[in-house]
């Protein structure tokens, strides 16, 4: 490869509003700087390495893990997401290092079997405050991950805990900021914005879902091509498609696919090509600007409407199906059970986790932690019934317990 080959495949130079590793407000717990990798290069090799991200293998999306091997998982959307944000950050000349840590920590907080999950620990921790699993990310890699000598957690920079933390209630971001002031909460109490890669993952996740849920629910059977034409920018895509390659339709999954990969890929450009003219009137000298200004990263007005149609849709189409439904609120009273079992005699959970201060915020982090089929071999442990007779074969449903999670 020449020269000039290998310069143009370098990352561009860093944008003005870009954040500069070499500039990150830091870390909780000071470390000395590692040769050969900057700070959110670092961010990113822990979260990779550490046990919440290979939980996500066996976390939902929105289809329980039993029900098929070729289903999305909170894995496969993470690196979704983050093959988004990073290809989207280097046309905009952002830290993709950054936007990479974001995306592949955002969900490390999510419970077993997805939102349905979320809203089952959500109620039974009401008097606690609840729960949401973007705190609960946040919370993993401040405090939960056991994997140094020297602090809790991964003691991640302040710009990868920031961008973790995408949603919180003015309650929670008091308490938070009275912990630490100045800290991640501070943008949702004098709001302000977070930095640009931040925002940009927060519309790649959005972004990633819609298009691999429609995927999911095309190979699921509980959606099909007559309904997915009736969708704007779907249909669109579709009619684009078929025009170039008419007999696409009877050729497996090759029609749909290439729906998918144009409807991103509209969605991206559209995405980098708003951000950039918003960028630039703007024009904010640093991070510390663009941190005072409206958000800047979004999709243009019409493509912006068609993205809220296509979220309408799949929550009509796909989430609210009764198939669905009946999945998850079998999922609800597995949670909730779980909970109120382990309340009730901790010593059920391992050592760790049944002496923590708070009992049952230990119970709702135990949880939160499983994956869907340790959740289900400690149901079927602590209860001796079985919500999902096909979550696993007949020899695998056993009383013994299984490794901690």
């Amino acid at each position: 490869m020449t020269r000039d080959a290998t310069a143009a495949l370098a990352s561009p130079a860093l944008a003005p509003w870009a954040v500069d590793p070499a500039r990150s407000r830091g870390r909780r717990h000071a470390e000395a700087a590692t040769p050969g990798r900057n700070e959110h290069q670092r961010d990113r090799d822990r979260v990779v390495h550490c046990t919440a991200f290979r939980r996500l293998m066996y976390k939902t999306q929105v289809f329980i893990n039993h029900e098929g091997d070729l289903f999305r998982t909170r894995l496969t959307h993470s690196l979704e997401v983050a093959q988004l944000s990073r290809s989207m950050a280097r046309m905009l000349r952002l830290n993709e290092d950054l936007v990479e840590a974001i995306a592949l920590a955002h969900d490390l907080g999510h419970t077993p079997f997805g939102h349905a999950g979320q809203d089952a620990l959500h109620a039974c921790t009401a008097a606690l405050g609840g729960f949401e699993h973007n705190l609960q990310s946040l919370r993993v890699v401040d405090e939960l991950e056991q994997r140094y000598p020297a602090f809790d957690g991964l003691n991640l920079s302040f710009e990868t805990r920031e961008g973790i933390l995408k949603h919180c209630s003015p309650r929670r971001a008091a308490s938070l900021e009275a912990l630490e002031p100045g800290g991640v909460a501070r943008r949702f109490v004098d709001g302000t914005q977070p930095s640009l890669e931040a925002q940009l993952v927060n519309l790649a996740d959005a972004m990633a879902y819609n298009a691999h849920d429609v995927d999911d629910g095309l190979r699921s059977g509980l959606l099909d091509m007559t309904q997915l034409a009736e969708v704007t920018a779907l249909g669109r895509v579709q009619q684009q498609v078929l025009a170039e390659y008419p007999g696409l339709a009877s050729r497996g999954r090759r029609l749909p696919s290439e729906m998918l990969r144009r409807l991103l890929s509209t969605q991206v450009r559209g995405l980098v090509d708003c951000t950039d003219q918003a960028v630039r009137a703007a024009a904010p000298r640093s991070v510390g600007e663009l941190r005072l200004l409206p958000p800047l990263a979004a999709l243009p007005p019409t493509l912006a409407t068609e993205f809220s149609e296509l979220k309408r849709f799949l929550f009509a189409a796909l989430y609210r199906h009764p198939q669905v439904i009946q999945t998850t609120a079998a999922a609800r009273q597995v949670v909730s059970e779980l909970f109120d079992a382990y309340c009730a005699a901790p010593g059920e959970m391992p050592a760790e986790h049944a002496d923590g201060a708070d009992p049952k915020r230990a119970v709702a982090d135990y949880i939160a932690g499983m994956t869907d089929r340790f959740a289900l071999r400690e149901y079927h442990r602590l209860t001796g019934r079985i919500p999902f007779p096909a979550a696993l074969p007949p020899a695998l449903w056993s009383a013994a317990r299984s490794a901690p999670v």
